[in-house]
């Protein structure tokens, strides 16, 4: 009996390590797009448990971050805690986490767009790939924005995207691209910061 008993904790706690780790490999993005879909479920425990992760890893991120977006992303994070109680009481109105985390999304994307642009040449060169994950977040967050905001957003995130490539090459090439793209790429950043 003593066995089975040490058997079945050792399992659960296999569980929670699991869970734990799991979160941890999760970005800030994943954990809050998991709270949103578990509270459009009706699972209001765990989309409690989700949110609650999300905003802790948001945290995080804002603290440790260089960006100059990074006050607004704390008050962002503070914003998420403060809707915790109502979903783990099944009172989060249907659409308030999704706009909340659509600004998180903008806000993250630009965040990290300010902090490569913050290191100057050698923070765009050879970025493509991080460049255009961060911007899939703006756009993917755009939709609570007004329709003048979004569609100059718009028009800005396809002129850098279109410039994303150039990048990743060497020499003179990935300079003069990397020097065309910080243009627009902070214009998008002071975009999403005046307008969260």
């Amino acid at each position: 009996m003593r066995n089975y008993m040490l058997t079945i904790a050792a399992a659960l706690c296999m569980l929670f390590l699991t869970q734990i780790s799991f979160a941890q490999d999760m970005s800030v993005e994943g954990l809050l797009d998991k709270a949103v879909l578990l509270s459009d479920k009706g699972d209001n425990a765990a989309a409690a448990e989700a949110l609650t992760q999300g905003s802790a890893a948001l945290e995080s991120e804002a603290k440790g971050s260089d960006g100059t977006l990074k006050d607004k992303l704390l008050g962002k994070a503070g914003d998420l805690k403060s809707l915790i109680p109502l979903a783990s009481g099944g009172k989060l109105q249907s659409g308030v986490l999704g706009k909340a985390v659509s600004a998180v999304k903008m806000l993250i994307g630009a965040n990290r767009i300010s902090s490569l642009l913050g290191k100057g040449e050698s923070g765009l060169l050879g970025n493509a790939s991080s460049l255009t994950s961060n911007l899939g977040l703006i756009k993917a967050g755009s939709s609570i924005l007004g329709s003048d905001s979004q569609s100059k957003l718009g028009g800005l995130i396809g002129e850098a995207t279109k410039s994303v490539g150039g990048r990743d090459k060497k020499g003179v090439a990935g300079k003069l691209a990397a020097t065309a793209s910080s243009k627009s790429l902070g214009s998008i950043v002071s975009l999403v910061g005046s307008a969260i």
